[in-house]
């Protein structure tokens, strides 16, 4: 198995309590709002600790309770996109780009920016400011920082939910284009039941700081485990010409 989190945290009066393992696949965690979804993304990236549990990738611990283990994130070989994409509004696309491998010597991070660049399609505006291009060319930045070290996972906490459909739906064909270019397993949060469907090879479904169903998006939406499960997806549908990469 690729990546296995089991998490347990206490946290003004929420609890978290999950437990799940995916392989190399793009994995949704999808659910309300407050269900546990971005704790459990920062938990795996060194981001917030867990009072118990493990974050493993193949045979590599990154954090174990009970053997004492928990790496730092820059120890840990995870990229991360947040929600507001995070993009320093003093820097150029370059230098955002840069930002992702501070750790390379010179000469190999521009090689390797330059690529990303050209990856993402970003030829002509590497000196322009966040502020100076487009919502999905903003996206296209976030994505070339946090793969920048090449890391062996991508975490993403909602980097689409703040753009308008036509948009989000390119993003979607954007996002299978990355998991068919890098070869890595994706984890994906979204409480957005299209995007989840269009995108997922796995959706894990969240409610109240629990995991209460996994399985392939059609077999979630096909056959809700329970009641809690089929009171989500329909409170979530969306019109079908949504369900598309």
């Amino acid at each position: 198995m690729g990546l296995s989190a089991k998490l347990f945290r206490q946290v003004d009066g929420f609890t978290l309590d999950v437990e799940w393992q995916i392989n190399n696949e793009l994995a949704v965690l999808f659910g309300y709002s407050g269900a546990g979804k971005t704790m459990t993304l920062q938990m795996i990236a060194g981001l917030m600790k867990p009072d118990k549990g493990h974050v493993r990738l193949y045979d590599t611990y990154f954090f174990d309770s009970s053997s004492g283990i928990n790496l730092p994130p820059q120890e840990r070989s995870f990229g991360y996109v947040f929600q507001d994409l995070a993009l320093f509004p003093h820097m150029t696309v370059l230098n955002n780009i840069l930002y992702g491998a501070h750790a390379l010597v010179k000469s190999e991070k521009r090689e390797r920016a330059m690529e990303m660049i050209v990856a993402f399609h970003l030829e002509g505006i590497e000196n322009k400011y966040p502020a100076e291009i487009s919502g999905g060319q903003r996206q296209r930045v976030a994505f070339a920082r946090a793969l920048m070290r090449r890391p062996d996972v991508l975490l993403l906490d909602e980097p689409f939910s703040a753009l308008d459909n036509p948009l989000r739906m390119e993003m979607r064909r954007f996002l299978k284009d990355i998991k068919n270019r890098f070869d890595i397993p994706i984890v994906l949060v979204t409480h957005d039941i299209a995007e989840a469907y269009a995108v997922a090879d796995t959706m894990i479904v969240y409610s109240d700081g629990r995991v209460i169903q996994t399985g392939t998006p059609k077999d979630v939406l096909d056959n809700p485990l329970n009641t809690e499960v089929e009171i989500l997806i329909n409170d979530r549908k969306a019109p079908p010409a949504l369900y598309k990469v």
